[in-house]
């Protein structure tokens, strides 16, 4: 640069800048800076007149304990009550922690940091943290939008079946304690199909569900579920109308509201007779199943959904932080306070069906007795067999399972016949339960036993309803607020156009047949893309932008270096795992053919059926559309055929100096002289925005540029692809 340029004499002076930077560059005269199209991070300079407050008039939380409770409410949700302890119990129950802990740590948490950071840095919704990120890679957030909408339309199905049981729980006895009476004439018989089956699972498919035989038998609409869905959508659109505003303020209840219930059902259920039982059978560790590489598969899979990576919700909500919040603390705290969540529900859940296990041990022990009393009374057993000390009025289970292998070895020919059940209550504990399984059907049966049993119900629902609301919150954050980053539509209308259409579409899970469909959505629909997006997230921002520049600027956004373990998990670690993840998921869908648990009516009984050619193409078409975002951006951004909607440049004046982001810049840059005279003074907190001329566009502030597409004063034009920076 010449020594005489007019830059470089005000570098030199103690004159304040009065001028734009395309005055600096074309010698014209000075004009209103504050007005300049350079002007492009659109700084709020009224509000820095004094050197204080904020540079975007964007909404923030009201607190820091709103903000905490707000990815609480989000990250801890159905799966933390309903998958966690099914698949510790599955897994070799206490010893699924220490793969599940060890995930966690080298894959949850960092990517968990990594998101709260960008969001926090960048100030953007999904969509506008991946276009600054790497505009090729913009797709991701577009992806991350689209599997937001497949999982809120199911999700939502699930808090409307909870509403149902919630208000159908203001009575007692509770409607699912008995199987209904038919009476056909004089004659009343108990329904068949709830005799085959229980009372809970009869109400659960037949009167909530009225669920038919397979999936291609519609059935029509279930319309009492049909009103519950659009009470569901009516409150989580009156929870997100105003965005972070109202949703915010929900938090505080639908967040602490479920520890409450946690809590009092552990100290309820630990005052349970064979709570422990169940508790104990929980935490025993099965050492050799953490060589398995299914537990770890499934430990990483579990990790993975329950912080709600890939989403959007997590960026979303850390995007309305301000720029010196401790992130690293929120990370690290958020993911304990959900690993805890996930132990502190096992406890809850086991010592509740660690009870129902005894219950229904004791009622087969009964069943059992009275059937070898029949037998002695019609000398198909002799009453020696019996032993002296055994009293049937007073059986108990160790009794009975004395008096079972007694007959066992002396019938030992004939014992088949006799039809007799071990009655062992390890077998009642080693019955696994999962999701709508155990909320609805195995947990239901064991409140129905509770004193109060009404109470305990509408409480048990009441958590569900607001750990669902969590999370549909997170899950609809996670779609407007890109979109209104993104296209500057109001967030009131884009709202309730989001739930209008939602619960239009959301009608193809409240048929008859809506349960399997929402099976569908829930096992293919976000479990592929999302890995994607995440493994793309990771080398977007640990190899595209650099974990040395990103770090770096968490270093002045922070206030202090974060750990080394960040830089290896991201750049190495974490995306060699989510690659693994990946393919052990593909192998996994290629081995086993798709399918689902049909209710057959007639057997009151459920039969695993493959999916049929067109719910097939379904499935398909759910996966590739929630992918179709990332090539397709990609190519567009490469050959410039749309606004790659990034920033490279971003310039902005205050207290007489102008600052400049250098982070796209290469050491040698000559530009870095225009910087602050202050040589400490940090760059703009600010992301950088440039505006997108298209390919041969000219900026109207351009006077002079030399062949490499640079202006000769070594400033970046506008359309300087990111690959030259």
């Amino acid at each position: 640069m010449p020594k005489n340029s007019k830059v470089t004499q005000r570098e030199h002076s103690n004159e304040p800048v009065t001028e734009s930077v395309a005055d600096l560059l074309a010698h014209q005269e000075p004009v209103d800076y504050r007005h300049s199209v350079l002007n492009v991070a659109a700084e709020n300079w009224n509000k820095q007149e004094d050197g204080d407050g904020g540079v975007e008039d964007r909404p923030a939380w009201n607190s820091k304990l709103q903000y905490i409770l707000a990815q609480v409410g989000y990250s801890v949700g159905l799966g933390n009550v309903w998958r966690f302890p099914y698949l510790c119990q599955k897994n070799g129950g206490g010893a699924y922690l220490v793969p599940y802990l060890v995930l966690l740590i080298i894959i949850g948490l960092p990517l968990f940091f990594l998101e709260v950071a960008v969001g926090q840095r960048i100030r953007r919704g999904s969509i506008g943290v991946w276009n600054y990120v790497c505009p090729r890679l913009g797709g991701i957030g577009f992806a991350s939008c689209l599997v937001c909408l497949f999982v809120g339309l199911y999700y939502n199905v699930i808090i409307g079946w909870s509403i149902f049981y919630f208000f159908k729980s203001f009575q007692y006895p509770l409607p699912w304690s008995e199987c209904p009476i038919i009476t056909n004439g004089t004659v009343a018989v108990v329904e068949p199909e709830c005799e085959k089956s229980s009372a809970t699972t009869y109400f659960w498919y037949r009167e909530t569900l009225d669920i038919s035989n397979n999936i291609s038998e519609s059935g029509g609409l279930n319309w009492r579920m049909t009103i519950c869905l659009l009470v569901a959508w009516s409150i989580v659109g009156l929870a997100m109308i105003k965005g972070i505003q109202s949703s915010g303020k929900v938090m505080y209840f639908s967040s602490l509201f479920p520890y409450v219930v946690l809590i009092c059902f552990l100290v309820r259920g630990l005052l349970l007779r064979g709570a422990v039982d169940g508790i104990l059978h929980m935490f025993t560790p099965k050492l050799d199943k953490m060589l398995d590489p299914l537990v770890w598969r499934e430990a990483a899979t579990q990790v993975f959904f329950a912080l709600g990576l890939g989403f959007g919700g997590v960026i979303a909500f850390s995007s309305y932080n301000k720029q010196d919040n401790n992130c690293h603390f929120d990370a690290v705290l958020v993911s304990f306070i959900n690993f805890f969540t996930s132990v502190l529900a096992t406890l809850v859940v086991f010592a509740v069906l660690g009870f129902k296990a005894n219950v229904m041990n004791e009622k087969c022990v009964i069943e059992n007795a009275e059937k070898i009393l029949g037998y002695i009374n019609h000398k198909i057993l002799s009453h020696d067999l019996i032993p002296p000390h055994v009293n049937f009025s007073h059986l108990t289970a160790k009794d009975y399972s004395e008096m079972y292998h007694v007959i066992k070895t002396v019938k030992e020919d004939h014992f088949q016949e006799l039809g007799l059940d071990p009655c062992l209550l390890e077998d009642e504990l080693n019955k696994s339960v999962q999701g709508t399984g155990l909320a609805f059907i195995a947990f239901t049966e064991a409140m129905t036993h509770f004193p109060a049993s009404p109470f305990w119900s509408v409480m048990f629902f009441l958590m569900l309803i607001n750990l669902g609301l969590g999370s549909m919150i997170g899950t609809m954050a996670g779609i407007t607020t890109p979109i209104i980053d993104t296209f500057k539509v109001r967030k009131e209308a884009l709202t309730v156009g989001c739930c209008i259409f939602a619960f239009f579409v959301g009608l193809i899970f409240v048929q008859r047949s809506g349960n399997y469909f929402v099976v569908m959505f829930d096992d293919y629909s976000a479990t592929l893309p999302l890995t994607v997006v995440v493994i793309l997230e990771n080398i977007a921002v640990a190899w595209i932008y650099g974990t040395k520049k990103f770090t770096q600027e968490l270093s002045e956004m922070l206030g202090f270096q974060p750990h080394r373990f960040y830089f290896y998990t991201w750049k190495y670690i974490s995306p060699i795992c989510m690659a693994g993840l990946m393919a052990a998921s593909i192998i996994q869908l290629g081995l086993h053919p798709p399918g689902y648990s049909a209710w057959i009516r007639e057997e009151a009984a459920e039969k695993f059926l493959y999916y049929p050619p067109w719910s097939m193409a379904i499935l398909i078409s759910l996966i590739i559309l929630a992918t179709l975002p990332l090539p397709v951006i990609f190519i567009l951004r490469q050959f410039h055929l749309v606004s790659d909607g990034s920033n490279a440049l971003s310039v902005t004046y205050k207290k007489g100096r102008m600052m400049k982001d250098i982070s796209n810049l290469d050491d040698n840059d000559e530009t870095r002289f225009i910087l602050s005279k202050v040589p400490s003074e940090a760059p703009s907190p600010m992301p950088t925005h440039r505006s997108y001329l298209g390919p041969g566009s000219t900026s109207p502030l351009e006077m002079s540029t030399v062949a490499n597409g640079r202006y000769s004063s070594d400033y970046l034009m506008a359309t300087t692809p990111e690959s030259e920076l």
